[in-house]
């Protein structure tokens, strides 16, 4: 795996001594903090050696802040994420529907970011559950995935939620465990009209707005928010469960830039990588400076403890464990290519050993004789 050139932390660091400038709230500057030590002398580390008798070497590495906004702690919790939904997977279609906030919301996100957020979890989840509780449409108990981005290519506020919908629900039925499997429209090919869904979804989120703000916001604020259609986007079934899951693994744990996009650093400046969906996804390079580009990276910083994640209805926690082992034994679990256990660090030297700690340290760094035995392994200072 290659390491990229260049890294938000590069950004932050360069600009440490006025990140608090850049922020909303301390919130946000504490979290801009934690990203600039990620895997730095400064949050301490460990050193590990191979367990490979061929081997035994020594590899020195520095901790990681764990925090989910960070570019370079993402990758293990993703995979140890995606291999616990896998196990809930049903043998059934499943849909990709976005629920997207328009640009007039934008000034109320700043300000009350965790209303804004929850109220539109709150109303997705309101859409797909009634729509599907309607025997017009279906008539079954859902589910569904969802997952907030807060983010555009270009860094830009661009609040929505991607959402996986299984293609049914579960209605009473008088077979031995109660339950019975009732598929979407059409054999599972055919969601709900996204037109009905837009007009829904827009008169349910004013109206719940209405109701935490009341007039903090003007009648011409509110009547604003009608001027133009809400986008709910609804795509055709995934191909299979494993399209499921790598649709998973490319959402969940994103966050608002990787790494990989940034393309250089100069002069005070950040170019990165951006696509632009309204013209075919033709890809062009964006520059910011460090300023403007911390201060969009700040914006999607979420509220302290607010959950990006959240599972409803058959998807929940409770029918994940009552229900959805039933159903898989009643229409069918999928078969997905066998994915190694995350138990393991290989050795990055031989690829066959595994990494075990043998001593860890705080922002001091190594203690002496570790440093040593790491000089004589390298041949270098560290």
């Amino acid at each position: 795996m290659s390491f990229p050139d260049y890294e938000v932390a590069h950004v932050l660091e360069r600009n440490r001594e006025r990140l608090a400038h850049y922020c909303a709230n301390s919130w946000q500057a504490r979290t801009l903090h934690a990203l600039r030590k990620c895997r730095t002398s400064a949050l301490g580390g460990h050193i590990d050696r191979c367990n490979n008798p061929a081997c035994q070497k020594l590899h020195l590495s520095y901790n990681s802040c764990r925090n989910r906004h960070c570019p370079k702690c993402q990758g293990h919790k993703k995979e140890q994420w995606i291999q616990a939904r896998e196990a809930d997977l049903l043998k059934v279609p499943y849909f990709h529907v976005v629920f997207t906030l328009p640009c007039e919301l934008n000034q109320v996100c700043l300000y009350q970011p965790k209303l804004v957020y929850n109220l539109l979890f709150k109303t997705a989840w309101s859409i797909i559950g009634d729509f599907g509780g309607n025997p017009k449409f279906l008539g079954a108990k859902m589910g569904m995935i969802a997952i907030l981005h807060t983010w555009g290519q270009n860094l830009s506020l661009h609040p929505h939620l991607h959402c996986i919908v299984p293609g049914g629900g579960i209605t009473k039925s008088g077979n031995p465990i109660g339950i019975g499997w009732k598929p979407a429209k059409n054999k599972g090919k055919y969601l709900f009209p996204v037109k009905a869904m837009s007009t829904v979804f827009r008169a349910r989120f004013v109206a719940g707005l209405r109701k935490e703000l009341g007039t903090q916001q003007s009648p011409s604020f509110y009547q604003s928010l009608f001027k133009h259609n809400w986008v709910v986007y609804c795509k055709r079934p995934f191909f299979g469960p494993s399209q499921v899951v790598e649709y998973l693994g490319r959402y969940t744990h994103k966050i608002a830039i990787g790494n990989h996009r940034i393309k250089s650093l100069e002069d005070g400046n950040v170019r990165f990588m951006v696509k632009e969906y309204r013209h075919g996804g033709k890809r062009s390079v964006t520059r910011l400076s460090d300023a403007e580009f911390i201060r969009r990276f700040a914006l999607h910083i979420l509220p302290k403890g607010f959950t990006r994640i959240r599972h409803y209805g058959i998807l929940s926690s409770y029918y994940k464990r009552t229900v959805i082992p039933e159903l898989q034994i009643a229409i069918g679990k999928p078969e997905l290519p066998k994915t190694a256990p995350l138990l393991h660090r290989k050795c990055p030297a031989c690829k066959k050993g595994n990494l075990v700690t043998v001593a860890t340290f705080t922002a001091r760094g190594p203690p002496n004789h570790w440093q040593e035995q790491i000089k004589k392994q390298l041949n270098r200072p560290i």
